[in-house]
């Protein structure tokens, strides 16, 4: 059986693929990786790089993946769903190929699991979680609790230990009567223990961005997403 080549658009210039992709898929599918070189986690960061989306998808067409993924959540929500849907069909009438973006990843993630009042940890500053609660709610959920850590730097949100992870959708969980499920948005965040822990804990499912993308484009590409061992989403 060959293995699958998918492709992902990530913010980091790098380009490198986020370490989720091979925890949770292995020798089962190859994934290459674009950075978009964003330089901060703001409306700002996002406006300077947003333009070269379609570009990044071209040049994955062209090393011959199967699916595409732009791996940023609030890359793909900050102005708002009906922009996050246009630019995955530009994408996808670019290139040919079937593409999705990390903002449908944390949608459909949450209605697999039937997700609908929602408390949400994140690594924003307060001006991306305004734009994150407007997308969820004109996506059809009630974000309860909302909470960042107010990271803007775009290498140091991959250095948030789990233990400050797991404080944060305590908080939010706890501040949320009735929540159905707990999310965890930011594409830079590594959240897989995490997640195992708080779901454990709590008794409810959590969906997170970067595993999340990589189920979405998994998906996408007509494979089987499933990983058992990495929380509710893969089981």
């Amino acid at each position: 059986m060959t293995q699958a080549h998918l492709g992902l658009i990530v913010p980091p210039a790098a380009g490198a693929v986020p370490v989720d992709g091979p925890l949770l898929y292995g020798e089962r599918i190859r994934f290459s990786a674009r950075g978009l070189g964003l330089g901060e986690i703001s409306t700002r960061g996002y406006t300077e790089v947003i333009d070269s989306v379609v570009e990044k998808a071209l040049e994955l067409k062209a090393e011959g993946v199967a699916a595409v993924s732009l791996m940023g959540t609030s890359l793909s929500f900050f102005r708002g769903a009906a922009f996050n849907r246009e630019l995955q069909q530009e994408m996808a009438r670019a290139t040919g190929l079937p593409c999705s973006t990390m903002s449908n990843a944390i949608v459909g993630g949450l209605r697999s699991l039937g997700v609908r009042r929602v408390a949400v940890a994140t690594a924003y500053i307060d001006e991306v979680n305004v734009h994150l609660r407007r997308y969820l709610e004109d996506s059809d959920f009630e974000p309860l609790a909302l909470q960042g850590l107010s990271i803007s730097d775009v290498q140091a949100v991959g250095e948030v230990p789990t233990a400050v992870l797991v404080d944060l959708c305590a908080t939010v969980f706890e501040a949320s009567p009735g929540a159905d499920g707990i999310l965890i948005s930011c594409g830079g965040l590594v959240t897989l223990d995490a997640v195992r822990e708080v779901e454990a804990r709590f008794g409810v499912p959590v969906v997170s961005s970067s595993p999340a993308g990589f189920w979405d484009l998994v998906r996408s590409a007509g494979l089987d997403a499933r990983s058992p061992g990495h929380g509710r989403l893969f089981a």
